[in-house]
């Protein structure tokens, strides 16, 4: 079995970036402090600002990210005075200009999500997870990420008219088609883009911790064994911490001290019996 290296960089990751090889990452799935958030740790960067903010972070990722890699972007809309902020919005646009192709968006659905109401909306139940390459012709292994094909199947799949047997294109003109029939006979199907996972209730050390689930997820779908995972907003270190699990090899960028040493923590409480052959780099 070959060496994984961890590696758990302390700065601020538009500085380390700089460091990293040029075209050298096969995953970069992040979540940097959204806006207005988190002013006690990372400053709270304000809507206005923040497109300005993470372009530079975000041309380092173009640098080191293989041309068969992929970015995943997880980032959140606020809500001012009953109207949603358009940031995220302006930043993909601000991304595709820099020459990021915004190739698809995953829906993370937060099952355990409190419920609540304001005057004018509800609790949002969801986060946007971004996806971006640089090339059109990018490493994706969806066999990894199939799941059971549910009980739709029974009474779908039992009288199937003459379109559902062949690839009959969407009428709504999206250009998609389906061949229904294809589904006969399989207990395992792909999966939409909307991912549901509980979000983290336990870690009461970081205020916005990925679950596992999270990670664990684009890293299947992205990547094989031995590839090199980047996370510049590395936090509690749960992307490091997961990818170590997986067999591949991860750097972590963080910019809290105390949240590097928690993550270089829980990566050795987690997996002691790795590091027979791991390296961890600090």
């Amino acid at each position: 079995m070959r060496d994984i290296t961890t590696k758990i960089l302390l700065g601020d990751s538009k500085e380390v970036l700089k460091t990293l090889d040029d075209n050298s990452i096969d995953l970069i799935v992040t979540s940097p402090p959204y806006a207005d958030r988190r002013k006690n740790t990372y400053g709270g960067i304000a809507p206005e600002k923040y497109v300005e903010w993470f372009l530079p972070i975000s041309e380092q990722l173009f640098r080191v990210l293989k041309l068969t890699g992929t970015f995943i972007l997880n980032i959140k809309e606020k809500a001012d005075n009953g109207e949603r902020n358009t940031y995220v919005l302006e930043l993909i646009l601000a991304l595709k200009k820099q020459g990021w192709l915004w190739t698809e968006e995953f829906i993370w659905h937060k099952r355990n999500c409190y419920p609540g109401k304001w005057p004018n909306r509800f609790r949002d139940a969801w986060e946007r997870m971004l996806q971006f390459n640089k090339t059109r012709d990018f490493n994706m292994y969806q066999e990894t990420v199939m799941v059971p094909i549910g009980d739709w199947a029974n009474g779908r799949l039992k009288n199937l008219s003459e379109t559902d047997k062949i690839r009959d294109n969407s009428k709504s003109g999206s250009g998609f088609g389906k061949n229904i029939s294809n589904w006969l006979r399989r207990s395992m199907v792909y999966p939409t883009n909307v991912l549901q996972f509980a979000t983290v209730c336990n870690n009461k050390n970081h205020s916005a911790a990925f679950p596992e689930e999270l990670p664990e997820w684009f890293i299947k779908l992205f990547t094989q064994a031995n590839d090199w995972v980047l996370d510049p907003f590395l936090g509690s270190g749960t992307t490091s911490e997961v990818a170590q699990r997986m067999g591949r090899n991860s750097i972590g960028i963080e910019i809290m001290p105390e949240y590097v040493e928690m993550a270089k923590a829980k990566i050795v409480q987690k997996e002691p019996s790795l590091f027979t052959h791991n390296k961890i780099a600090v």
